[in-house]
Formats: C-alpha cells, sequence, structure tokens
C-alpha cells in the first residue's frame, strides 16, 4: 500500500473534483511547484493510486435516468455457472456495474436505463436469461444521496 502525505491527498481530491486541471492549476491549488506537482502525479500513476481517467455522462442526455440495484442468486456456485455468468453480465451495456458479494445473495448489479417500461424489458428478454440465475431482486433508487467518482 503506498504511504500518501498531505499534498498526494490534495491532489487526489483536486483531481476527482476536476480530472482535467492542467498540471499549473493543480500545483497552484495544493502550493507546491510545477514540478514537484508533476513528480508526484506521476508517482501516484506509477504506483497504481491512480489507475485510469474517465468521463463522467449526465445520465438524463443519454437516456439512462433510472438506476436499479438488482441482487442476483445463482442455482449453483460452480466455477463454470460463475466465469459464464460474470462473462454474459460484461456484455450487458445496461448493467453498469457488478459485484460478486458475500451474504444472502451472489451479486448485486447497478443497472442503468431511461424507465421502468425499459427495465421491464430488460428483466423479461435479459436478466432472467442469464446463466446460473435462480433469483433477482430489484430495487429502484428514488434519489442519490451522494456519489463518487
Amino acid at each position: 500500500m503506498t504511504e500518501l502525505d498531505k499534498y498526494d491527498h490534495a491532489l487526489i481530491a483536486c483531481l476527482k473534483e476536476d480530472g482535467r486541471l492542467t498540471n499549473a492549476e493543480l500545483a497552484q491549488r495544493i502550493n507546491l511547484s510545477p514540478s514537484a506537482c508533476h513528480k508526484r502525479f506521476k508517482r501516484l500513476e506509477s504506483e497504481g493510486v491512480i489507475t485510469g481517467y474517465t468521463v463522467i455522462l449526465n445520465p438524463d442526455a443519454v437516456g439512462r435516468n433510472q438506476n436499479i440495484f438488482v441482487q442476483v442468486t445463482l442455482d449453483k456456485q460452480d466455477n463454470k455457472t460463475i466465469q459464464t455468468f460474470e462473462l454474459t453480465v460484461q456484455s450487458v451495456p445496461e448493467i453498469a456495474e457488478c459485484y460478486l458479494m458475500s451474504g444472502s445473495y451472489d451479486y448485486l448489479m447497478l443497472v442503468q436505463v431511461s424507465d421502468t417500461a425499459a427495465y421491464e424489458r430488460l428483466h423479461r428478454d435479459v436478466l432472467t436469461s442469464l446463466p446460473g440465475v435462480s433469483r433477482i431482486s430489484s430495487h429502484f433508487a428514488l434519489r442519490a444521496v451522494t456519489a463518487q467518482t
């Protein structure tokens, strides 16, 4: 695990808030010289603290403003069932995130669709047909209270 100091934490916080900051802007915000800031940034990348860059889409603009959390229980937990399920899930564009869980269900998925009718179609045509699925429980998000990148 990488040891992070106050400058590293400040650098990360600034980038989480605005990933398009130039090195000069970032250095100014965290009170370092541009060269020292750049070295820290490169170190955080090389040590795997910063693992990538992304764009955050407006869900309304792309027609996916309905979030549904879906709990999935598999009928078996053998390697073949798990691998087939996980491979298939990765090819469904409406499944934004999928986590293997401990507890009373096997997977928790974040599904993003335009509305309840779109989710009903996805549920009927895709989710219930996923390999190894024995039970699905859907929970519609009313609004996000906090969401971090």
